[in-house]
């Protein structure tokens, strides 16, 4: 009598509970879901003995004021919450609420069979007293690898990217975010306890309103994993299994994260894009990774910890990640303009990025290629390598050599000083800009007629070249050494003895009868007006001290002469131009 009494009032509890939650009882499936710890439960981890279900957090008399005729003791902490410098929220302090009571049980400080209204605690199947590290229901006292918790969710909504939860995802009767505003304990019809299927990250995107998110390949694309190398989705159920079902989870882990500061599923910045991009989910024409193995490359394995997302827009320590070209909750499939159009437009790839103007103003988002280049390879002397060439003028800052008020450049940041350039090849005019990837580039890319992904990821060529581009003395004039120059330049021209006019009539002569490469007389960036002037250094012309010396006391330059004319100052292959007229 007195068992069946006490069965009676398990389940009572559980009736009370339920109507004070608000649920229906029918709904509930906690009876076989693994939040039943009794004997008779389906989980791994339950009771040896112990046949009531509800008893582990509840009790209908003498219960706890922590929580509904709550039965177990709260846990102690302290926990180290949540923290990040881009979070839209004042740091969470300690658990309160509901969270508390989720935590007396998945922080591991306290046993699984510690309750309140027995003596003993009840003893559970092998052993398994509390959640440990290792277990996947594990959380610990360690929260900042967590979804942050017990903050008042009022106080976020001025941030567009956060909006009111709505539906099944509540906040407490304080309006706090908790545990309970995403997971029901009662019932896991949706799997971990979700309050709502969180296929496409609808429960993600409940409250995170995600800029520019609903038209980025990682929301829409129905890419699958091929079954070789890393599973990209080791913690997720949905069906069907793909990049857009994953949705934020193809990147984020909302608890145990080992990426901390933004719940990222590797702390390795590079792998949580390359988990997907070696070609295992994304197409040969996305399969980065094998990019990143060429001798030519940006070196994302080389760091680790140094890049932050709230860092400013010029780059302070050296570093570089995927994420510093690429915004993830934006980067599309949308082509840019082809090679010669005009105006030029971004790749989808490089939508809603962060970069430095040629003025050097930070600018979010980018309205050009080069501005995102200029985050590291202009201002910041971190990241500014040494010379390759040993010039005339030496400069290492990009931006400056791309300045529109140069006496030449390539036009990057602006068209170009020269209306007449006879060797442009088509679609090429003097009145277009071009972008920094028509030389940075991958080798075996579509622009190089490969295959492989667009952009400057890798290449077999120096210097991320997409295209060889010979720099050593003597070296015989072939379409292949010169191949980036005649990606755009005609080389029957520049190679003709009766070039048109306007042309160099001695680039035959140097190029090809003396074995000068271009690379000796041509700065191929540009010549900042703060070191060099329109006699000297239009056209590009820069020299290469290596290989060109003075000729007696003369400094090293050219002169320019009328419209096409000039003059040498210097000695080359034992030449004397002192000076020699063109």
């Amino acid at each position: 009598m007195i068992k069946r009494l006490g069965a009676a009032l398990g389940c009572a509890a559980t009736l009370v509970f339920l109507l004070w939650a608000g649920v229906p009882a029918q709904s509930a499936s906690i009876m076989a879901s693994k939040h039943n710890l009794s004997a008779t439960g389906p989980g791994t981890i339950k009771a040896t003995s112990e046949g009531e279900v509800c008893v582990f957090c509840h009790v209908p008399h003498n219960a706890r004021a922590a929580g509904p005729l709550w039965n177990r003791d709260q846990p102690a902490g302290p926990y180290t919450p949540y923290t990040s410098s881009t979070r839209k929220i004042t740091s969470p302090g300690q658990p309160t609420g509901a969270s508390l009571l989720c935590l007396s049980c998945h922080d591991g400080t306290i046993a699984l069979g510690k309750i309140s209204s027995r003596a003993a605690n009840v003893a559970m199947a092998g052993g398994k007293n509390n959640f440990a590290v290792g277990d996947q229901s594990f959380i610990g006292t360690d929260l900042s690898d967590d979804h942050p918790i017990s903050f008042l969710y009022s106080s976020v909504l001025g941030n567009t990217e956060l909006r009111s939860p709505s539906g099944v995802v509540k906040l407490d009767a304080s309006g706090q975010m908790q545990c309970t505003s995403c997971h029901s304990p009662h019932d896991n019809a949706n799997g971990k306890f979700l309050v709502l299927d969180n296929t496409g990250s609808a429960l993600c995107r409940n409250c995170h309103n995600k800029s520019y998110w609903a038209a980025s390949d990682h929301a829409t694309s129905t890419k699958t994993w091929s079954g070789t190398g890393t599973n990209p989705w080791p913690h997720t159920s949905n069906s069907p299994q793909n990049v857009a079902s994953n949705a934020c989870e193809n990147c984020h882990r909302p608890h145990t994260a080992p990426g901390k500061k933004q719940l990222l599923n590797s702390a390795t910045e590079e792998t949580n894009c390359l988990v997907c991009h070696s070609g295992t989910v994304a197409t040969s024409t996305k399969n980065i990774q094998t990019e990143l193995a060429k001798v030519s490359h940006h070196g994302v394995g080389s760091y680790a910890g140094v890049h932050d997302a709230a860092e400013a827009n010029l780059m302070g320590s050296a570093h570089v990640e995927c994420q510093d070209c690429h915004n993830p909750h934006s980067a599309n499939s949308t082509p840019g303009s082809a090679p010669g159009s005009m105006p030029i437009t971004l790749s989808g790839a490089l939508s809603n990025v962060r970069g430095i103007n040629i003025s050097g103003t930070a600018v979010s988002p980018v309205t050009a290629e080069y501005q995102i280049c200029l985050r590291c390879h202009a201002d910041s002397t971190s990241r500014r390598p040494a010379a390759r060439t040993p010039r005339v003028i030496v400069q290492t800052n990009t931006r400056l050599e791309f300045q529109t008020s140069n006496p030449s450049y390539h036009p990057i940041a602006g068209v170009g000083k020269s209306s007449n350039v006879p060797s442009l090849l088509t679609p090429w005019t003097t009145t277009d800009q071009m972008n920094c990837t028509d030389c940075h580039n991958n080798n075996a890319g579509p622009n190089a007629g490969g295959a492989g992904p667009n952009g400057p990821h890798g290449s077999t060529n120096p210097l991320l070249l997409e295209r060889a581009y010979t720099i050593a003395d003597n070296t015989s004039e072939s379409a292949a050494a010169y191949a980036l120059c005649y990606k755009c330049h005609n080389r029957s021209v520049i190679t003709s003895q009766s070039p048109p006019v306007g042309s160099f009539r001695y680039h035959y002569l140097h190029i090809v009868g003396q074995r000068t490469p271009c690379n000796v007389c041509h700065d191929p960036h540009g010549v900042s007006s703060t070191q060099g002037s329109a006699l000297s250094n239009s056209r590009l012309i820069n020299f290469d001290t290596s290989i060109v010396t003075k000729s007696g006391t003369q400094a090293i330059r050219w002169e320019r002469v009328g419209t096409n004319g000039g003059r040498c100052y210097l000695s080359c292959h034992n030449e004397n131009h002192g000076p020699y007229n063109y």
